[in-house]
């Protein structure tokens, strides 16, 4: 399927590595001009690996001055942007069981970083967009935004945040033919997934903790019907997808790839 995406530019936020890393490959892979977006300076390595033709830039999405010089510099260098995609996300470091194990204070920088990035990333590049009447954003949820995790309160609640704003940032674009869906990935073999590990099996004893491979195919078959993982490059499918004019009426959508996790009910 040709997704109509040659030459237009894609800004991928978080793009250094898991998620983002492999959204920016399959950018690049449908011919999209790339702008590889991270505070980790391994996005020069991404782009790199993209060839050329493609941007890194190192900006950190909580400083909203820098952004907008970064957005700037990206349509200087690179051309109009056509579609922003924001999964740059992160966690409290810490358990819940229950939310009050943690203080008020671990929920500032999560939300700083998944919900006032996200804004920061729309309003650093939404209004060139508007001006021309096209474009996409994508931003990134997870199935803990639906349901309410235990294991990470502030990730949690920050995610179901991210939601609201995507289908508030989805009306207000409609008008201006641009549209916002959000992706709510489930279980997905990435450095985030190896730290919620580490934090699972922390106060076991070390006789009783299992692998990481075995702690993900436990969790896994519990919790979602299709039984397995999900992989990146999984999502950078549906990502080009949702960019694509194939998906021109879909807008203020959350996307689930969580081998039917939400549907089953639980975390």
């Amino acid at each position: 399927m040709d997704l109509g995406l040659s030459g237009q530019v894609a800004v991928v936020m978080g793009g250094a590595n898991g998620i983002g890393k492999a959204i920016a490959h399959s950018f690049a892979a449908e011919g999209a001009r790339v702008a590889v977006v991270d505070r980790d300076g391994a996005v020069n390595a991404v782009a790199a690996e993209l060839g050329e033709g493609h941007l890194p830039v190192i900006v950190d999405v909580t400083d909203y001055p820098a952004l907008q010089a970064a957005a700037a510099r990206i349509e200087s260098e690179l051309g109009p942007v056509a579609h922003v995609v924001f999964t740059v996300g992160i966690d409290s470091g810490k358990g819940g069981f229950p939310f009050w194990n943690l203080e008020p204070s671990d929920w500032t920088r999560v939300y700083t970083v998944n919900v006032q990035g996200s804004v920061n990333a729309a309003h650093a590049f939404c209004r060139p967009m508007v001006h021309r009447r096209q474009g996409t954003f994508l931003f990134f949820s997870s199935v803990a935004g639906q349901i309410g995790s235990q294991t990470d309160p502030p990730y949690s609640a920050s995610k179901a945040a991210i939601i609201n704003f995507t289908q508030c940032a989805a009306k207000d674009f409609a008008p201006y033919n641009i549209r916002a869906n959000a992706i709510a990935p489930g279980m997905v073999h990435t450095p985030l997934q190896q730290k919620v590990y580490a934090l699972s099996i922390a106060n076991l004893p070390e006789a009783e903790r299992p692998t990481y491979d075995e702690w993900c195919t436990t969790k896994i078959a519990r919790l979602a019907p299709l039984g397995r993982m999900v992989d990146p490059e999984e999502i950078g499918a549906y990502a080009v997808y949702l960019a694509s004019n194939h998906a021109r009426n879909v807008t203020g959508q959350v996307l689930n790839v969580d081998g039917g996790w939400v549907m089953h009910g639980g975390l």
